[in-house]
């Protein structure tokens, strides 16, 4: 049976560095971080007191007010980049076959802010279960792409990926896969996550994962620094739309590259640390070339995981050397966690748009907040320190593993 090719046709984004596609890929360009101080609740007493928050949002500039109330701020990110991306497809313009049409989506925890809200409530309420009706259509993870398929009527393949950090890439491999076997015609790809809360802070806290910058909070993610002390929780969602070569053809819709290949492995290591010689990283990435049928010294760019924590940087970076070799050396690769901080179940989609884009524009974003050197990384590789490089990039891969020894890597290639 010969494997039907899946392209990209539309992507929409909401971070915290843009509240749509084009001004993410602006502010990525230009380094911008999206670190400040916590708005969403009071951090006096935590010991991180600052994330990458969605600035300036409002869900009533996008929602009426009955309908956002049924909705945790998790599943409203996921609706607004799922319309930016089917908007920018024109998938509903051109009359496509909503049975043939899925929504895959990944989260990795689902609706924090609904379930502290509710469990501390029943707390206060002296035993008496006073919950919200909506309580659990609102917290569970695989509620944004019911509701995607709800607002457009898209019957195809519909549920929800959880795989820690990797879940939205994950959700992409997976619609690959699908269209692939002529399962679907076009998937609505992504991932959400906000976990910018008291007990989301205060988890990864307790595990000593954040960094606990509290004084320079824009400087806090600096991914390969030698002074990084840990990640910046971030929230917002992706979106990419992953449609049938000959379909899209067809119907006219503009291509933006294809989704070539992706790649799957597992640390089998232990619960949150990676794998110390990168084992895990390194097979992925093998994995994904193999899967795209591209050699290791055709790739031009690598969008790292990168979170920025003592032991992450140093097994990739070393798995990187070790798949490449001598062609590592003249990768372009970076960290635009360094910029957004990182989103969790969001991470990977947010970061294969941003790899996407590289490939359209020839830009490759910088990672920032790097100060000095890590001895224990190997120095020779080109990590974009701090400004944004051009570049033709033919082929990009982009990175994302998972507490749990989940890995994910995606493949994009200029068509």
């Amino acid at each position: 049976m010969e494997l039907k090719r899946v392209v990209v046709t539309g992507f929409g984004a909401i971070t915290p560095i843009g509240n749509n596609a084009k001004e993410y890929w602006e502010n990525l360009k230009k380094g911008e971080s999206g670190a400040a101080p916590i708005t969403l609740f009071d951090s006096t007493n935590f010991k991180t007191k600052f994330a990458s928050e969605v600035k300036n949002y409002d869900p009533l500039n996008y929602f009426d007010k009955k309908e956002a109330k049924k909705m945790d701020r998790n599943s409203q990110f996921g609706q607004i980049a799922a319309r930016e991306a089917i908007a920018h497809s024109r998938l509903i313009e051109d009359n496509v076959n909503k049975d043939r049409v899925g929504v895959i989506w990944g989260s990795g925890i689902g609706g924090l802010e609904t379930f502290e809200t509710e469990v501390l409530g029943f707390a206060e309420s002296n035993g008496i279960p006073r919950f919200n009706p909506f309580f659990i259509p609102k917290m569970i993870a695989d509620i944004t792409p019911g509701n995607i398929s709800i607002e457009y009527g898209f019957h195809g393949p519909n549920y929800t990926t959880v795989s820690a950090c990797a879940s939205s890439a994950n959700a992409l491999i997976d619609a690959k896969m699908l269209i692939n076997l002529g399962k679907a015609d076009v998937i609505v790809c992504g991932g959400s996550e906000a976990a910018v809360t008291a007990s989301g802070m205060g988890g990864f806290n307790a595990m000593h994962a954040l960094s606990t910058r509290n004084d320079d909070p824009k400087t806090a993610s600096r991914p390969f620094d030698k002074d990084r002390d840990g990640f910046v929780l971030g929230e917002g969602a992706g979106c990419i739309i992953l449609e049938e070569y000959e379909h899209a053809k067809q119907r006219g819709a503009t291509i933006y590259a294809e989704l070539a290949g992706g790649g799957m492995s597992a640390d089998a290591h232990h619960m949150t640390a990676p794998h110390p010689e990168g084992l895990g990283a390194y097979l992925v990435m093998k994995n994904c070339l193999e899967d795209a049928g591209v050699t290791a010294d055709e790739v031009d760019h690598i969008n790292m995981h990168g979170t920025s924590t003592p032991l992450g940087d140093i097994a990739e970076s070393n798995a990187i050397a070790r798949l490449f070799g001598e062609h590592a050396y003249d990768i372009q690769i970076n960290s635009t966690k360094s910029m957004t901080g990182h989103l969790l179940g969001a991470a990977g989609v947010i970061e294969a748009i941003a790899a996407l884009h590289t490939i359209i524009h020839g830009i490759v974003p910088p990672t920032i907040n790097h100060f000095t050197d890590d001895e224990k990384i190997d120095s020779r590789l080109n990590f974009t320190f701090n400004t944004a490089v051009e570049k033709d990039v033919n082929i990009a891969m982009s990175n994302t593993f998972g507490f749990g020894g989940h890995n994910a890597c995606v493949l994009f290639k200029k068509i």
